[in-house]
């Protein structure tokens, strides 16, 4: 099968790449349709921050800044300035172009609009050809318990550095929240071609999503093959915590671990040339591609290499 729905499951950084590089080798008449985690967003200043969303419109809109890596090119500081000069809480850096989403964002959320509706008019706005997709219309929080005790993941994350031990993670609303209908319905569609996890972290990235009622259940019973690709590779991770979290939950940052984690959920899974000596061990079916994608062309072919796989396990 070459046609047909692609599902993309991403975080941020690593993700917003490979989604980057579906959006620009599928048809345009068949656009992916990329489900973002939401266990990032949190609320500061008295905004609502949904990072990996914006990481993910900025990228597919070409309006990411490839040297922070995430945030907007071409930003303007002076509103971070001033706030800081004012003795506030500036340790989450919000550029001016990027602070007017969250405002416009909080604002409309305020009035009674949902997430995805407010995103999706967002990205076609900014022109974003995908389909940008919440998890869940409702409140998911992702919360890390430390030795000094339970923190919000962006206080983890950005305010400390990633420093502090991560014993556990817990995904705050995760039990009472609901898929987004149409993320269950893509699942279920006959036209559906593949389901793409992306090269984000399995730990703070994707299980949050999986951690939505309904959504494991709908990968069960999903015809089409799923496909996830290692953000682990030669037992590192590209980027963010991933192998630092890992290895204080006392697991081995490498592709075997990736493997172990995502189980029976997987018909196949991407790895690095540098990990191709393990391939036939990871009890799963495996391909071998260039998963460090440095330029737009690393992403276009890491996309079509996803799909050439994913097209040969074919639908079960």
């Amino acid at each position: 099968m070459t046609n047909g729905l692609v599902v993309a499951l991403s975080g941020g950084i690593g993700g917003a790449k490979l989604a980057l590089g579906l959006s620009r080798v599928l048809p345009p008449e068949e656009p992916p349709l990329i489900v973002a985690n939401t266990g990032d967003d949190f609320e500061h200043l008295g905004l609502s921050i949904s990072p990996d969303l914006d990481t993910l419109m900025y990228t597919l809109a070409g309006l990411d800044n490839q040297v922070f890596g995430w945030g907007r090119r071409d930003e303007t500081w002076s509103f971070m300035e001033t706030l800081s000069q004012l003795g506030g809480e500036d340790w989450f850096r919000l550029g001016d172009r990027d602070l007017a989403v969250h405002l416009e964002r909080t604002r409309r959320l305020r009035d009674g609009q949902t997430l995805s509706a407010v995103t999706a008019d967002f990205a076609r706005r900014l022109g974003v050809a995908p389909r940008l997709l919440p998890m869940s219309d409702d409140p998911v929080r992702t919360r890390v318990l430390t030795d000094s005790g339970w923190i919000d993941f962006q206080e983890y994350f950005v305010h400390q550095q990633c420093r502090p031990v991560v014993r556990e993670l817990a995904f705050e609303g995760a039990a009472a929240a609901r898929a987004h209908p149409d993320f269950l319905g893509a699942l279920a569609d006959e036209r559906l071609r593949a389901v793409v996890i992306c090269p984000s972290n399995p730990f703070i990235s994707v299980d949050p999503i999986l951690a939505v009622p309904g959504v494991r259940a709908a990968f069960a019973a999903c015809r089409a093959p799923i496909v996830a690709v290692s953000p682990i590779i030669g037992g590192k991770a590209v980027k963010g915590p991933t192998a630092k979290i890992m290895g204080e939950f006392g697991l081995d940052p490498s592709v075997s671990e990736v493997a172990r984690h995502y189980g029976d959920l997987l018909d196949g899974l991407v790895i690095d040339h540098a990990d191709a000596s393990v391939a036939d061990a990871l009890g799963v079916r495996t391909a071998v591609a260039q998963t460090l994608m440095t330029t737009l062309a690393d992403r276009e072919a890491l996309a079509r290499g996803v799909l050439g796989f994913a097209d040969g396990i074919g639908r079960t």
